[in-house]
């Protein structure tokens, strides 16, 4: 499929410009796109063209910069005061060679530029988006009014545009995939000493129940699970003064050093096996353990004074054996510590340290601190490694109770593993031990990073280390539990001796209290003991000998010591460990000595060369060993010595060296040990029994270095540093043995090709992104260098050294010479293979200087040389570099395959050799043409070329490897830029591409090996000079000759830009491709591969951000030049405007059809839908077009221009849609806050310059000459992210982001704005400008239309009205429709908190109606003004972000304009535009209101209704607006207002149909409707601004004719239908029925009376179960109200709203609009007095009411419906005392009935009415008890009569009148109020009528018990009697009461009225009616 695609492709690439098309087929532009030209000869081009004198700012684009690469060589970092070296100074070579390698100084080779690290600073300041600002007034612009000529304006634009803009676009846009990074390998870690997590013990106190003798304790580590012993020991005293001297007489003054009592431990591998062990031994004394042991156990501190006498006799005692055997030590106690247990506990507290006592009861660990009690426990401790972190946990105080007494016959390791694991079980033996009560306190923390006061293992002191007397920390050397794998990088050389048993059970004499003595001899005499065994606590440093503790009375002891040793670092055969052993009389017995030598063994250090090392069974001479025996072992049997057993082996002794001189494997010793010899001609060698003669040396040589390959890994990377030392140097340097050149090339090349990959494999977790093991690349980067030209010391006459030739002709004999791949063309005439070296080197020499083979040596080679081989050295070396491409060229097999696994080594390790030479051959100032010889570079091209062979036919298959190797190979050509001929590199790259080219088209699916190519090409273009590469100071011409050869087309290309053609810079043209040949490869990438394009995108991306962010480009002439490089890609993005996604999300603006009659295209179909499509992320998408407008923001606009003017006009258009999308795609997102601060923080922000405090900044590696370390642009490695990712980020972080997107918003719409000035200057003097300038003016609106910054605003409306002041026709004669698109736009900018941006908007406005008034239109109807007005409905209705009070400012500002422009103040335009603005002032108010109200329906429609009164005048936006408030009633089921909203709609139809037509059946106006509602009169058109209906444009809708009318009216019906008000139906149906029986319409007729029975149907069976609102009375209070303060509402609810429920919807919305803590409810409903209310605060009270009714209105409303419709007035009750209580005795409770009376009657056009009237009426306590009598009266009577009958019912109101629980309450009224008389003859009436009451009550109640006695079942019959009872109570009590009359009522009548206060809310009067 892509072969055809690629095939089918137009050869000829012209650019988009048509006027190509008839140009004549060159031969250059045969070369398709899918092939790579033939790349520039960069070095020749650049010697024809060299650089100008006077170049200034673009000298660094012509060159490489002279000081580019250099070789450093810094001074590796001691960590101790002093290094690490032996003492001696004699060394043998290894040693020699060891010290050095230690010792000497990294030799770095830095790329300058390569390092320079550039943080992605924001240049300038950023222009902050969001800072508001405004307060200053609205300005008028100057000079607005001036008539400047056009261009003038143009400059002056541009000026202030192009000024304070940012530098670095990509600054503000961030990486969009960490996946594509401009490539850097990484700077590996410098080689040091390895350390695991590092522990600080600190041993505080030891203290027993008695102190009687002194004590020594040690620490060390035991990893249980691996049996292994992890640290050395630590040695410590904590023993007293007093009870260090009782040992003085033994113990010589203590070195400081001795005196640590903390410890560093390091623990590679922590685990949960891993165990403090602490032993501790005390003087040797007579008795077994056990016996020594007991008064530790018996004894307590408490009973000293008891037990005084026997203390002083032990301490006596204790002192006795001090004195006599104070040298020696016996075993004491022991006891241990779960590491892990207690560094998890202390971790897990939230103390800054933990406290924890660690015993052996109960458990090992019981803690004092209850925190942390059953935290942890030891069975719920993870098992793996993940959780044994010791670099974080808080430190702890530990404290140790408990000790195990040492078992005698049970101290060996094994028995300590034992016992180790049985503490970790619950049941553990030793628990059931009796312990030795102790307190030994320990501090353990993780180890600070330098700690001061350090020593090392080997007493260094570590810096820092302030002052030599302080007490030292100790540094304890590590044992790993298991290997670790870390080259040595410091001198290390100790021994340590580990006697484990004895056995003298077969010894016959006296032989029991065992100690044995241990010394390092340097010879046989006693004085040849060496003081290098270190000493342990408060001792010297250094001492000669060291005894083992002695177990009492035991024959065959165990021995639990360890024996530090210092080892010389030349040892000889003489040196030996020697072990006396002695017999200790512990009694002191007369003649007795204290010490007997009981049996002798050694160990010789040197066997066969080698150390000695390892598991010993010795055997034990009875008698002094006799002379020389050191060089022997102990198993000789010498003639005439006893031994103890038969000469057995008795004594087990473990000798253990931990050492950078040894390397303890044979293979290493051996190779070592060979090239020692060559080194020193010293023959014959000797290893191991072999003793190899010189003419066995050569074989022996080879067969070590292909044994290496056997040796153990970790001596291999413990001396890798060395050994490929050794190698490299056999390689540079074959040496001569016996006058014949050994070339030992191949092999050392598979040996090192063998173990960098045993490494690779072993050490897998050791690598860098790119494969790199991490030891291997330090090796290269810090280590490697060449090696001297000479060896070390030359041997006179000696036959053995090394030859020096140049070039090795000699192929190994093992070299297949018919393989078929090709090599190399230098490759030498292989014919034959000599026979011997011998004849080799005959042939060499024998060989003429033309004979191709001769290349193999130096030229200067002739026999003279050869005859200097055998007396001394030839003048000249090997070069290393050229012998490893030879030897990988000729490599094959196994061995060319481990090459190629680990080609980044080869390849690293040939750069550093050939910068090297450069180096110190001074060439690195020289022609890169002359730097390397020919034979060199073919042996790299053939190398090159095989490896992309490989790549090319393996990626299907061995794809990790592959992918490896394609990224070395990369990485090398990327080195070799920097060092070689470029061009000649180029042809490398051509090579590699050609390759992938050709079986591109053999296979189906390409899109791995697309990919591979990509990495291949992003890698080799992450070079720092990637620019100068592309020679971005050329012009391009097509090459002269037809067929150019490179030179032929350098040739060609000319410096004069007039000459060159313009279209070659904007296409992929061939000259193009060859000249800027790097990234003509990235642009074709982009061009070609559909498969990968999201790829390419984010390359060509990063390519653009590092060059935008490099300083050295920072001046504008050369990023325009870098900018050149680029301009193919706006023609390869204009190629997918057609399917491109729109930003915007609506679809492409561009139709696909328009570019079909395109020609040529210059990218595939599949390509530009592939970037279009969604397999392009919209972020690449994104990432693709903030290229495009980095490119149009560098380039030259000259060179811009000219090319526009080429360009057809469908391609500008093109163009033009193209910036469209990126006005879209770089839209301000605002995502960022919530609703409510979003005007404030977005668009409407002040846009002012201030600095960025907190600078942006990508990783290291952020642009393309970042540090080295290879820092992807990892998102979580910047500061800033994209808008999408939110989450867990502080505010400051969001606001800092949010100001990065506004202020890349603000420069990529800039670009785009300079664009298309450009493109407008271009097209203005062209024929076809119309359509151009359409376009340009789309754009500008689209732009304007988005959320943008204040700055850019300002300049888009500048080029706005100069736009207009060019075109004005192109507006108000063409493009009317986007006219109205301004007007709305400006109208919008208008509204803006910014003064900036209103008084640009303003200016634009103005100017606009001027233009359009002046262009002869009369603006009183004109296009602008009646734009403007529908604008403004437009916009309240959509814009979320409008502002009432900046609107009025700006028509403010329009009008002053007006005001001031002379030029036309006599003519009618001010007063014109006065007009308008008054009438837009006038709608505004309420309709900016409404998007604020969006959440408060009742204000929503509040508002609606308001705007709707507004249009008053205007018929048909009145209508409008009664239908949208219809519309909202309806999705808020407000059916009942919705159906009002239709019928007043009806009604003003109706209204202006009767002025229009006179037809007898149509309403004649609201008239006809006020049966329906008494507020539809509010319709009438009778006032004397109404406007005629036959004026044009006015009365013009659908809904204004007779079916119109007709239709508003049937959905009216339905929605009074959907409400349940079916009454209202019949009457709407009344005015629908004559219309429709004018017409004759059975049909509609008779769907009329089928739905008027429908609905009286439902009147009949809903009887009684109708219910409609519910009604509340709402005051609002407070300023914060603004509009609402003071006001009162009644408002509708939906039915049975209960109180709670409106409170709790009101109280939630005002809540969280002013806050909860400002927002009060008032919950009475007594008067407000507004002066006690909080100034602060927002109060409402929400009071019930019902509606009211006169009595004489009750006549007409009897139904359900008539009490529930039309109702204007409502009441509610609020009860009172005189003396302010709401509640009192009943004889004190008054009532204050309101009565609320609203402007309109409910149901209305909407829920809430205010109340316009305010009556009181109060009643006095014997009313409100007539009216409490009434109600329950009512209640009872209701109850009784219920049809059908409801017990429940009847039975609850029954209860609450006679029941005995509140038949007080009935009965209290009575007593109260009709006990007595009233004196106040006024009361008589109220006294009578309460009496009354209680007559009917009490007869209510009699009805009552007797209905309830027919309804109840025999179950309640006890009940009804109770119920009688209570009744028969009750009426005896009242009998005497009612029965009183008032004789005078019936004398005379006084005329009583009620106590009345009427407030009348529009009169604000109060009035008082007695």
């Amino acid at each position: 499929m892509m072969k055809k695609k690629h095939l089918s492709m137009h050869a000829c690439i012209f650019f988009l410009c048509p006027c190509f098309k008839t140009l004549p087929l060159l031969v250059f532009s045969q070369v398709p796109l899918t092939e790579a030209v033939e790349p520039v000869d960069l070095e020749e081009y650049l010697s024809a063209h060299p650089m100008p004198v006077e170049s200034g700012p673009l000298r660094d684009l012509f060159e490489f910069p002279s000081d580019d690469i250099e070789v450093v060589y810094t001074p590796r970092e001691c960590r101790t005061l002093v290094s690490a070296v032996p003492e001696e100074s004699e060394m043998d070579p290894h040693v020699r060679d060891c010290v050095r390698s230690y010792t000497e100084d990294w030799a770095i080779v830095n790329r300058n530029m390569h390092t320079l690290t550039i943080l992605c600073k924001l240049a300038g300041k950023f222009l902050s988006t969001f800072t508001l600002n405004n307060s200053l007034p609205d300005a008028l612009l100057p000079n607005l009014l001036d008539r400047t000529p056009n261009e003038e304006i143009d400059h002056h634009n541009e000026d202030q545009r192009k000024s304070n803009r940012h530098k670095e676009l990509f600054a503000l846009h961030p990486a969009p995939d960490e996946e594509e990074p401009i490539e850097r390998l990484s700077v590996p870690e410098v080689p040091k000493e390895h350390f695991g997590q590092r522990l600080l013990v600190k041993c505080l106190s030891l203290k027993f129940e008695i102190e009687i003798e002194p004590i020594f304790a040690s620490l060390a580590l035991y990893d249980v699970k691996e049996k292994k012993k992890i640290s050395e020991n630590f040695y410590f005293d904590l023993n007293s003064e007093q009870m260090k001297g009782m040992l003085r007489p033994h113990v010589p003054p203590a070195a400081i050093s001795t005196l640590a009592r903390s410890a560093i431990f390091s623990i590679t591998y922590p685990s949960q096996d891993v165990f403090l062990v602490i032993k501790l031994e005390k003087v040797l004394q007579q008795g077994d353990i056990g016996e020594c042991a007991e008064p530790y156990m018996i004894f307590k501190e408490s009973d000293a004074a008891k037990n005084k006498e026997k203390l002083e006799k032990l301490k006596c005692q204790a002192e006795q054996f001090c004195q006599r055997l104070g040298k020696y030590r016996m075993p004491f106690a022991w006891t241990a510590i779960h590491l892990m247990n207690i560094v998890s506990s202390a971790g897990s507290l939230e103390r800054d340290s933990t406290e924890v006592e660690v015993g052996t009861g109960g458990t090992v660990y019981e803690r004092r601190n209850s925190s942390i009690v059953g935290r942890r426990s030891l069975e719920r401790t993870t098992s793996g490694d993940e959780a044994c972190n010791l670099t974080s946990f808080r430190p702890a105080t530990l404290t140790v109770t408990n000790f195990f007494k040492q078992e005698g016959d049970r101290l060996s390791d094994e028995d300590l593993y034992k016992f180790l694991a049985d503490m970790r079980r619950p049941s553990s033996v030793l628990r059931r031990l009796r312990p030795i009560t102790a307190q030994l306190k320990i501090d353990i923390s993780p180890a600070p990073e330098n700690p001061h006061y350090c020593l090392t293992p080997e007493l260094l002191q570590v810096k820092l280390y302030p002052d030599s007397r302080v007490r030292p920390t100790r540094e304890i050397l590590e044992f790993p539990a298991r290997d670790v794998y870390v080259p040595n990088t410091t001198y290390r050389n100790l021994l340590y001796v580990y006697p484990q048993s004895l056995n003298f059970a077969n010894r016959q004499g006296s032989a029991r209290n065992i100690t044995v003595k241990v010394q390092f001899m340097y010879g046989e005499d006693p004085s040849n003991a060496m003081p290098v065994i270190f000493g342990k606590s408060s001792c010297p440093e250094f001492s000669k000998e060291a005894y083992t503790a002695v177990v009492y009375h035991n024959r065959s002891p165990d021995f639990h010591e360890e024996i530090k040793i210092k080892l010389p670092a030349t040892l000889t055969d003489h040196h030996h460990l020697l072990f006396t052993f002695y017999h200790v009389s512990c009694q002191q017995k007369q003649n007795t000595p204290l010490e007997t030598p009981v049996g002798y063994t050694w160990i010789p250090m040197l066997q066969n060369g080698r150390l000695k090392t390892g598991q010993f069974c010795l055997p034990v001479s009875l008698e002094k060993p006799p002379q020389a025996y050191s060089v022997l072992s102990p198993e000789v049997p010498l003639p005439g010595m006893k031994w103890v057993d038969n000469h057995k082996g008795v004594f087990n002794v473990e000798v253990v060296a931990v050492s950078s001189l040894h390397t303890q494997d044979p293979y290493l010793d051996k190779f070592f040990a060979l090239v020692h010899a060559l080194d020193e001609h010293m023959f014959p060698v000797r290893i191991g029994d072999m003793r190899i003669m010189e003419n066995n040396l050569e074989n022996e040589l080879k067969s070590s270095i292909s044994a290496l390959n056997s040796s153990q890994l970790e001596p291999v990377v413990r001396f890798l540093h060395l050994l490929l030392d050794k190698l490299i140097l056999l390689v540079v340097r074959p040496p001569v043995i016996a006058g014949q050149i050994v070339n030992l090339g191949q092999a050392s090349f598979e040996a090192m090709a063998s173990i960098i990959n045993r490494l690779h494999k072993n050490l897998d977790g050791n690598q860098d992104q790119h494969g790199r093991n991490s030891l291997l690349a330090s090796y290269i980067y810090y280590v490697f260098r060449l090696p001297n030209t000479y060896p070390n010391s030359p041997s006179p006459g000696g036959s053995v050294h090394y030859a020096t030739m140049a070039r090795s002709a000699v192929r190994p004999a093992s070299l297949n010479l018919n393989r078929s791949r090709s090599l190399s063309n230098s490759n030498p005439d292989i014919s034959g293979t000599p026979t011997s070296p011998d004849d080799e080197v005959r042939s060499i020499i024998g060989s003429k200087a033309t004979d191709r083979s001769c290349n193999r040596m130096s030229s200067h080679t002739e026999t003279s040389s050869f005859l200097q081989t055998l007396t001394g050295r030839l003048p000249t070396k090997k070069l290393f570099h050229e012998e490893l491409a030879l030897q990988w060229v000729v490599c094959s097999g196994s061995v060319r395959e481990a090459a190629l696994q680990q080609a980044w080594f080869f390849f690293e390790l040939m750069v550093k050799s050939m910068v090297h030479h450069l180096y110190f051959a001074d060439k690195l100032e020289g022609s890169r043409k002359h730097r390397f010889p020919e034979r060199f570079m073919d042996d790299v091209t053939a190398l090159v070329s095989t490896i992309a062979g490989d790549i090319v036919s393996r990626f299907q298959k061995d794809t990790e490897m592959v992918e490896r190797l394609n990224t070395s190979l990369a990485f090398f050509l990327n080195d070799l830029l920097s060092i070689m001929d470029r061009g000649f590199v180029f042809g490398l790259i051509k090579t590699c591409y050609k390759q992938v080219s050709a079986k591109l088209y053999t296979i189906p699916n390409p899109s791995n090996l697309v990919s591979l190519r990509l990495d291949f090409l992003r890698i080799v273009c992450s070079h720092e000079h990637y620019v100068t590469l592309n020679l971005p100071c050329s012009l391009l011409t097509p090459p002269a000759s037809p067929s150019p050869s490179v030179s032929s087309a350098t040739s060609g290309f000319s410096t004069n830009v007039q000459d060159q053609k313009i279209a070659n810079m904007f296409e992929l043209s061939v000259p193009f491709r060859q000249q800027h040949y790097l990234a003509g490869l990235v642009l074709t990438e982009l061009a070609v591969d559909p498969e990968i394009i999201s790829r390419v995108i984010n390359m060509v991306h990063n390519l653009l951000s590092s060059h935008d962010s490099d300083p050295r480009y920072a001046d504008p002439q050369v990023k325009a030049r870098v900018a050149m490089l680029y301009l193919p890609l706006i023609g390869v993005i204009m190629e997918t405007v057609p399917q491109l996604y729109d930003f915007t999300g609506r679809p492409s603006c561009v139709a696909v059809d328009d570019y079909e009659s395109e020609g040529g295209s210059m990218i595939s179909q599949t390509v530009a839908m592939a970037i279009a499509g969604t397999s392009v992320p919209q972020l690449a998408r994104r990432s693709l077009l903030i290229c495009l407008l980095w490119v149009l923001k560098n380039a030259d606009e000259s060179v811009l221009q000219k090319w526009f003017t080429d360009l057809s006009v469908l391609q500008l258009n093109r163009l033009l849609d193209l910036l469209y999308l990126c006005v879209s795609c770089f839209e301000y997102k605002v995502l960022l806050f919530k609703p409510c601060e979003v005007s404030s923080k977005a668009c409407r922000g002040t846009l002012h310059s201030s600095p960025l405090h907190s600078s942006r900044k990508r990783s290291p590696s952020g642009s393309a000459f970042g540090s080295q370390e290879n820092l992807r642009w990892r998102k979580d490695m910047t500061h800033w992210r994209q808008n999408t990712e939110k989450l867990d980020k502080s505010r400051a972080e969001i606001e800092h982001e949010a100001l990065i997107d506004g202020n890349l918003a603000t420069e990529a719409n800039l670009i785009i704005l300079d664009t298309l000035e450009i493109v407008v200057q271009t097209v203005s003097v062209t024929e076809s400008k119309e359509s151009i300038l359409g376009g340009v003016l789309k754009v500008l609106l689209h732009s304007m239309a988005c959320n943008q910054s204040a700055l850019y605003l300002q300049h888009c409306f500048a080029t706005q009205r100069a736009l207009v002041s060019k075109f004005p026709e192109l507006l108000f004669e063409e493009e009317t429709e986007q006219c109205a698109d301004l007007c709305l736009r400006l109208l919008r900018h208008c509204s803006s908190s910014i003064s900036t941006i209103r008084s640009h908007a303003s200016a634009s406005l103005y100017l606009l109606m001027r233009q359009n008034f002046e262009i002869g239109n009369s603006f009183a109807v004109s296009t602008v003004k009646m734009q403007v007005t529908m604008s403004l409905s437009s916009l309240v209705g959509t814009s979320q972000n409008f502002n009432e009070e900046f609107l009025r400012r700006s028509l403010k500002t329009i009008l002053t304009y007006a005001e001031e422009d002379l030029e036309l103040r006599e003519t009618t335009f001010p007063d014109q535009v006065q007009d308008l603005v008054f009438n837009l002032h006038m709608i505004l108010s309420d309709t900016v209101k409404m998007k604020e109200h969006q959440e408060d329906p009742e204000m929503l429609i509040d508002l609606m209704y308001r705007i709707a009164k507004g249009y008053q005048n205007s018929p048909d936006l009145r209508l409008t607006w009664l239908q949208n408030m219809a519309g909202k009633h309806s999705e808020r089921s407000n059916h009942a207002e919705s159906a009002q909203c239709l019928v007043h709609s009806a009604a003003l139809v109706a209204e202006y149909l009767s002025m229009l037509e006179d037809r007898k059946y149509l309403p004649v106006g609201c008239v006809t409707f006020q049966n329906i509602s008494s507020n539809v009169l509010e319709e009438s058109a009778v006032s004397d601004d109404v406007v005629s209906p036959d004026e044009e444009g006015i009365c013009s809708g659908k809904y204004f004719t007779e079916a119109g009318l007709v239709g508003l009216l049937e959905q009216a019906a339905a929605s009074f239908s959907m409400a349940g008000m079916y009454e209202a139906v019949n009457e709407v149906y009344k005015v629908l029925i004559p219309i429709h029986e004018a017409n004759r319409d059975a049909k509609k007729l008779s769907t009329i009376h089928g739905k008027l029975q429908e609905a009286f149907s439902k009147i009949v069976h809903q009887d009684g179960k109708r219910m409609f609102g519910t009604y509340f009375r709402v005051g609002f209070y407070g300023t914060k109200f603004g509009d609402l303060d003071e006001q009162e509402f009644v408002y509708k609810e939906p039915a049975i709203t209960k109180l709670a429920e409106i409170s709790h919807r009101l109280e939630g919305f005002y809540g969280e609009r002013f806050g909860e803590d400002v927002l009060e409810v008032i919950k009475d409903s007594n008067p407000v007095d507004k002066c006690k209310l909080d100034p602060n605060k927002a109060y409402i009270q929400i009071t019930y009411v019902e509606p009211y009714f006169d009595t004489y209105e009750m006549k007409d409303r009897i139904t359900y419906f008539d009490k529930n419709y039309n109702l204007r007035r409502f009441m509610y009750c609020t009860p009172f005392t005189l003396d302010g209580r709401a509640h009192g005795d009943l004889h004190e409770q008054f009532k204050r009935k309101t009565i609320l009376t609203t402007s309109h009657a409910f149901p209305y056009i909407k829920t809430r009415i205010n109340v316009i009237h305010k009556e009181e009426i109060i009643l006095t306590p014997i009313e409100v008890a007539i009216e409490d009598m009434q109600k329950k009266t009512q209640e009872l009577a209701f109850a009784t009569h219920q049809d059908p009958a409801d017990p429940k019912m009847l039975q609850m109101v029954l209860q609450g009148s006679v029941g005995t629980t509140v038949n007080q309450g009935p009965l209290e009224v009575a007593q109260v109020f009709l006990s007595e008389i009233p004196n106040d003859p006024k009361l008589f009436r109220h006294h009578n009528k309460l009496r009354l009451c209680f007559k009917d009550f009490t007869k209510r109640c009699e009805d009552a018990l007797r209905k309830n006695k027919s309804l109840i079942g025999p179950d309640q019959k006890e009940y009804q009697r109770e119920l009688e009872r209570n009744y028969h109570r009750l009426k005896e009590a009242l009998q005497p009461l009612i029965n009183r009359k008032i004789p005078q009522l019936y004398k005379a009548v006084l005329p009583v009225t009620c106590h009345r206060w009427i407030f009348d809310f529009t009169l604000s009067a109060e009035i008082r009616r007695v």
